[in-house]
This record gives structure tokens, C-alpha cells and sequence, in this order.
């Protein structure tokens, strides 16, 4: 993602770099579709946000003769750069460009003004197997006006932030992080660790990042608009900017930026801290049941990794809407693209090839389900398991125990519903005024989340100008669309 985003959302994404998405249809459709290569064999076109694998021409040769094989397509796959990936996508959705499948971009808004196929009733019958495999929660959290648009990846149903640490500093300076359950409770080990090592990060932020607490963002962490989810009697809408335990931690990334915990250009730094780098001691990342603990993140990072969570374990519609792939409206291959996505997500031969990289070369099999990594699996040498198909049936590798498949299991379980949990906010009412709420955002969100100004002062100049860009009409709205959601 982003920068530093990708520090603050999902573990997997920090684990494996690159992604993939997909495409497909029925035979009888391909004969007919006038783009059809040689055999009526259809070429779907499919954008993916990311970066190429290095190995991108041997890992789709290899896909696109399994996916000819059992469908008869073929997949032109392209990538779109985390930094251009909204814009870019913005100006093919307008242009009303033709393509077929593409990772979403912005699902609600897109989806309401009619750039999604309805899947409705094309996943169920093109790709049964794998919609079948759907957790509920899937299929909730991503109905718009009672429709679903996106077929998700069944993957971390649920998930935590977690605060995570550089193994070999915990070791080599002999430092205790077990009594970690908050932001606050971090502060005496980074500063510890700020004291032997002041030039590497001890905490390692920078821009687009934001601090997490117990909340469902209806328009996403970026905009100032919050449901508490222990509130499950009477969800109200908040500006979390306003509210205590926010401002609790708002006040300490200060104290820890005046420090020299949390580096001096945390505000601006698009660089980033590498996964595998020894350049940082403590980050934030997103963590859920499919990432078995720290084992996906280990694996990335080439090094050992320790987290401990400072949130719940909350099912929530961001986390349910947090990879889905959709159909363009303007596709002339609805049915095809949907056998695709369901071929990918059923088909665990595709779907390993992708996300662990090529037989033989990065992997062997190890037992039924399990693998062992060889030497030649490296990093940018496969897709990322987060956003390119169904978890569930990806193998695991032998060094990961039955036990830990039954915790994860156990966790999936015992995560928590959000109250809220399949509400889509409708902004057709209040779109002026979400825009200049945004431009109001872009001014002081990157300078608070990283401690870079003083929240005392700033927070009060940032609710005034917010009620100026008109908060309170889309807060009323969209408690009133909550509300009836509720009922």
C-alpha cells in the first residue's frame, strides 16, 4: 500500500508484495465474445494494484495454461502501483474504459453509482464452489442496497492491529515486551530501546499512517467518522478525533516524537522501513487468523517476529470489504470473469502456483496440504495470499503445526460480530460536503497521527474547520442511515 500505509493494514500485504486477481467465464460465452483468441479461448483483462512479480511471464504462463485448460480463457493481467492505483483507477471507471475484472477501488462509491456488475446471482451459479466457502460474514459486509458487487477473498474474516517487534533487538538488549496490551503500555521498552540504538526507528511510522483504536470507519481511517464498536447497544457516530482514548494517543505519538522515538519526518517519509531491514525496532501491523500469529510475517521479513495486539479481534465491514475483486459493468465477459474468480478460488493447483510461487522452484509438496520452501523461494518471486484467492485452501508449510490450524480455527470462532457489520453509508446527499471534508483532512491528518504537531492545539482547529466543511450534516445523515441500518 501506500508508503507506510501498508505498515498500518494488513499483515499480509507486508508479507508477500505482490498480488494477483482474475478472470473467467463460461465456454458457450467465449465462442460467442468477438475478442476470442484462437479456440474461442477468451482474454480477460484484469487490473491488479501492486507490483509485478519479478517473475510475472513464468508464473502466468503456467497460470494461464491451468485457467485454458479448465475454462478456456486467458488472463492479460496488469499491474497499477499502490501510488497511482486510485487515480488511475478513477480515470478508467469515468473514461468508461473496457476491461473486465480488476481488485476494487473505492467499493461502495463505485458499486452505487453502477461501475460493478450486480454479482447477485452470477457468483452463486458461475462460481459456486467458491462462493459456497464464503464466511457469512463475506457476504454481509459487502451487500450494497442489498446487492453484492465484489467477490471477496475469504481470508482474515477478522482481524487486530497489532504492535510488532524486530526479534533480534528483543534478544540482543534483552528486552520485555509481554505486558503489551496498549500504545501506552510500549512506551517504557521503545524507550529502552531509543536509548542503545537513537538511529534506528524505534518506532517506525510514516505518512498515511493512522492510529488505531477499537472502531468501524464507515468511510474508511482517513475520514473523521467512527462507530465505538464496544457500544453495541446504541452506536453512535463520532468524530474519533474528539474522542478521549483518541486524544490519549494523539498526546503520546507527541510526547514519543519530541522524544526521537517516532522518527522527525514521520509527517512526510513515503519511503518506508522493509520488513526484512534491521532499520526498525517496533511498527504497527494488521494481523488475522490466516497470518497463524507471527508465522506470515516471519516468513516475509526473512527474520524473526513478535506482535502483541492492542485491538479486539472485531469482524467489521472494512475488514470484510478489505480485498474484493469486481466485474466491470462495462465487461462483455460477466460470465467468464466470474468463472474465474471462481476457478481461482476453488482451484487450489492455480491458486498455490500464484501465491507460493512456481513447483519445484520455491516449493515442494510436503503431505496432502502441506509444503516445504526451498531455496528459490524468494521474495517478488509470487503473489501476495491476501488479495489473490481463498486462504482456506492454500497449503500450509510443514513447519507449521496442527495445533496452530486449530487455534486459528478456535479464534475465527470467538472473533467478534461488529454491530455494525454490513452498513454501507449512501453519501449521493452529502458528496460537497465529504469532499471538503477530505481537503480539511489532508491538512492535519499525517502532522497528528505521527506526532509531528501538538494535538492540544491542533485537534480544536481541525473539529472547527471540520464543522466548516459541514461534519455535522453528514454525521446526521449518516446516523440516520445507521439507525434505519439498525432496525
Amino acid at each position: 500500500m501506500k508508503g507506510l500505509k501498508k505498515v498500518a493494514t494488513v499483515a499480509g500485504a507486508a508479507l508477500l508484495l505482490v498480488s494477483l486477481a482474475a478472470c473467467g467465464g463460461s465456454n458457450k460465452d467465449a465462442k460467442k465474445d468477438k475478442s476470442g483468441g484462437k479456440d474461442g479461448t477468451t482474454t480477460l483483462l484484469m487490473y491488479q494494484v501492486g507490483d509485478k512479480p519479478d517473475n510475472y511471464d513464468e508464473l502466468m504462463t503456467i497460470a494461464n495454461k491451468q485457467i485454458k485448460e479448465k475454462i478456456n480463457a486467458e488472463l492479460d493481467l496488469q499491474y497499477i502501483g499502490w501510488g497511482d492505483w486510485n487515480q488511475k483507477m478513477s480515470t478508467i471507471i469515468a473514461s468508461g474504459e473496457n476491461y473486465d475484472i480488476s481488485f476494487a477501488s473505492n467499493y461502495v462509491a463505485n458499486a452505487q453509482k453502477g461501475a460493478y456488475a450486480d454479482l447477485t446471482d452470477l457468483a452463486p451459479k458461475y462460481a459456486k464452489e467458491a462462493y459456497d466457502q464464503l464466511d457469512e460474514t463475506y457476504i454481509k459486509g459487502n451487500l450494497v442496497d442489498d446487492k453484492l458487487y465484489g467477490f471477496p477473498v475469504n481470508g482474515n474474516v477478522y482481524s487486530q492491529q497489532m504492535l510488532t517487534f524486530n526479534k533480534q533487538y528483543i534478544d540482543k538488549y534483552n528486552l520485555n515486551i509481554d505486558d503489551i496490551e496498549s500504545y501506552a503500555d510500549a512506551e517504557k521498552v521503545l524507550t529502552e530501546f531509543h536509548e542503545k540504538e537513537p538511529k534506528i526507528a524505534a518506532f517506525a511510522i510514516g505518512q498515511n499512517f493512522n492510529i488505531s483504536g477499537d472502531y468501524d470507519y464507515p468511510l474508511g481511517k482517513d475520514l473523521p467518522f467512527a462507530i465505538k464498536l464496544d457500544d453495541n447497544k446504541n452506536p453512535k457516530i463520532i468524530n474519533q478525533y474528539d474522542d478521549k482514548a483518541m486524544m490519549d494517543n494523539l498526546k503520546l505519538y507527541r510526547k514519543w516524537h519530541e522524544a526521537g522515538i517516532i522518527p522527525v519526518d514521520a509527517a512526510t517519509n513515503t519511503t518506508g522501513f522493509p520488513l526484512e531491514g534491521n532499520t526498525w525496532f517496533m511498527r504497527e501491523e494488521t494481523q488475522g487468523p490466516m497470518d497463524y500469529g507471527d508465522t506470515v510475517l516471519t516468513n516475509a521479513a526473512g527474520q524473526e517476529i513478535v506482535s502483541k495486539a492492542i485491538t479486539k479481534p472485531y469482524r467489521t465491514t472494512a475488514q470484510a470489504q478489505m480485498a474484493n475483486f469486481v466485474v466491470a459493468n462495462v465487461s462483455k465477459n460477466k460470465e467468464k470473469s466470474v468463472e474465474l474468480l471462481g476457478l481461482l478460488n476453488s482451484d487450489p493447483e492455480l491458486l498455490n502456483g500464484l501465491v507460493w510461487g512456481v513447483e519445484g522452484k520455491a516449493w515442494e509438496k510436503a503431505g496432502e496440504d502441506k509444503i516445504k520452501l526451498l531455496d528459490g523461494y524468494k521474495p517478488n518471486t509470487h503473489m501476495a495470499a491476501w488479495n489473490t484467492g481463498n486462504n482456506m485452501i492454500l497449503y500450509t508449510q510443514d513447519t507449521l503445526s496442527d495445533d496452530l490450524v486449530k487455534e486459528r480455527d478456535k479464534k475465527i470462532e470467538e472473533s467478534i460480530t461488529s454491530p455494525t457489520l454490513g452498513f454501507n453509508f449512501k453519501t449521493d446527499k452529502v458528496k460537497t460536503e465529504i469532499t471538503n471534508i477530505s481537503n480539511v483532512m489532508s491538512r492535519y491528518k499525517d502532522s497528528l497521527n505521527t506526532g509531528s504537531v501538538d494535538p492540544e492545539k491542533n485537534v480544536p482547529k481541525l473539529i472547527n474547520d471540520l464543522e466548516k466543511a459541514g461534519w455535522d450534516k453528514v454525521r446526521d445523515e449518516m446516523q440516520t442511515q445507521l439507525d434505519e441500518f439498525l432496525k
